[in-house]
């Protein structure tokens, strides 16, 4: 494994490096932090309580190339949202014919974890608000993608992009539609996001949900 400048603990403290970061632009109030799951709900909720926000899911999926589901070629985001990458359909034949099939395949997952996460409870209004985005780190950029014109659509006055670790090509992509974009370290080259972690385990959706009503207790 390659080194790496900097390596986060687990997602905890990589949630609190990044609220540290947050806490040093001038975020209007009132303030709603959104994570992407499942990962990014971890940084997210620290995020949330540092900055004493309100916690949410902003629901999105990645669409992964068939044989290589690490490989994102797009994602979906609620609001029927759906982010392609048209360069990789050019260079591999057959695979436009593909998407359509792979998104509602996804779009299936995306309407399961609506159910578990959201408990029957409505998500919480945008309208009137700057939305932070939280993800545990952006390789490719389009879930954030997704997740950002889900979140334009949905009524919010500012979005920020948020996250510990992404790579320069996605920061870039994700700074041409948000409002402001914050990331901890943007290394010359990312190869996993894993590798910036000590601890990378996988989340379960209990612990999504847990995390999520902990704070609906609060607000």
């Amino acid at each position: 494994m390659r080194a790496v400048s900097h390596r986060f603990k687990d997602r905890t403290a990589a949630g609190v490096e990044l609220a540290h970061a947050l806490k040093r632009r001038s975020l209007r109030p009132p303030l709603l932090v959104l994570g992407l799951p499942r990962g990014g709900v971890a940084v997210a909720d620290k995020v949330a309580s540092e900055l004493e926000a309100p916690l949410d899911v902003m629901l999105v999926r990645k669409i992964g190339m068939p044989g290589q589901p690490e490989l994102a070629i797009g994602a979906i985001a609620s609001g029927n949202i759906v982010v392609h990458e048209p360069q990789v359909e050019k260079e591999i034949a057959g695979l436009a014919e593909t998407f359509n099939t792979l998104v509602e395949t996804e779009r299936r997952e995306l309407e399961r974890r609506e159910r578990v996460f959201r408990a029957g409870l409505p998500p919480l209004a945008l309208q009137g608000k700057t939305v932070i985005l939280v993800d545990d780190g952006i390789a490719t950029g389009s879930t954030m993608l997704a997740a950002l014109r889900a979140a334009r659509k949905a009524g919010a006055t500012s979005i920020v992009a948020a996250a510990p670790v992404a790579s320069p090509e996605a920061t870039e992509l994700i700074r041409a539609e948000a409002d402001d974009v914050v990331i901890v370290h943007i290394p010359a080259l990312l190869r996993a996001i894993g590798e910036w972690y000590e601890q990378f385990e996988q989340l379960e959706d209990a612990e999504v949900s847990r995390l999520l009503a902990l704070h609906r207790r609060r607000v």
